[in-house]
């Protein structure tokens, strides 16, 4: 298992690949991304992980965090059977691979590009910004949440989930948008995975450097004050769930990951 791990996180750090065609390699990277408690279906396109209701009624800018992250500010946080920085690492860097394995390729992360020519001192105490902001472009995937509370299954896209202040809506569905991180140097001189290092693995609101796995990819992204949590369709605090990544739209819960979807324990709203 030793073995087939180190194979797996080298994914992290290579160019992505078309899913494996060999069946026992494909066994053997689904055993290997199990034993991380990451779930892989490579025929339908998706991969699931354990997370738990974290913030409910406070701003969020990120959808997903590990322990070590911003927990203060996301919706969920993954539910790790340890909280040890470097098997929170080794998550970070296995989800990243599993994502990889559906095929993806690495989109544009938002990009901030100066005005020409740009706003007058006037316009800049008027609040007029001094940049063009590009949203993120590219491949990704549609984002779920699932569980059970008796015999009902709430199915949900993420963005159902967060309330978009500016809109008075909820967050508008689209496609997030895949970054992979990216590979940063540490104060010793060591090299180190970003998302893994820093714990914050999916964000809502922009962020220039692009060292989560995936962003939100909507223009009112740039906002780091108008998310809240849908709390009246959420379970409780600390409620297990989990979260899906599709690379196409859902409009059930698939018949094969059924059985590793939690039940919220007394989970009156």
């Amino acid at each position: 298992m030793k073995t087939l791990l180190c194979a797996l996180l080298a994914l992290t750090f290579a160019a992505p690949a078309p899913p494996p065609q060999d069946p026992q390699g494909t066994d053997a990277l689904t055993e290997a991304l199990a034993a991380q408690g990451i779930t892989l279906d490579l025929a339908i396109g998706v991969c699931a992980i354990p997370v738990a209701i974290e913030v409910r009624d406070d701003l969020l800018e990120y959808l997903l965090v590990l322990p070590h992250g911003a927990a203060h500010e996301t919706l969920f946080l993954a539910d790790l059977e340890s909280r040890d920085l470097e098997r929170a690492t080794i998550f970070a860097q296995s989800l990243n691979a599993a994502l990889l394995a559906l095929g993806v390729e690495p989109g544009t992360n938002a990009r901030w590009i100066e005005k020409d020519p740009p706003p007058v001192k006037e316009e800049v105490r008027q609040g007029v910004s001094p940049y063009d902001v590009l949203p993120p472009e590219g491949d990704g995937f549609h984002l779920y949440a699932a569980w059970r509370e008796g015999d009902e299954l709430y199915f949900y896209p993420c963005e159902d989930l967060v309330r978009d202040l500016s809109r008075q809506r909820t967050m508008r569905r689209h496609r997030w948008v895949y970054l992979g991180s990216r590979i940063v140097q540490r104060r010793s001189g060591e090299e180190a995975f970003a998302a893994g290092l820093e714990g914050n693995l999916v964000n809502i609101s922009f962020f220039s450097q692009g060292n989560t796995l995936i962003t939100g990819a909507l223009e009112e992204c740039l906002s780091q004050s108008s998310w809240l949590p849908n709390a009246w369709l959420l379970p409780p605090r600390g409620s297990r769930v989990t979260l899906l990544f599709s690379r196409e739209r859902l409009a059930t819960l698939p018949d094969a990951l059924a059985a590793i979807v939690p039940s919220v324990q007394g989970g009156e709203r």
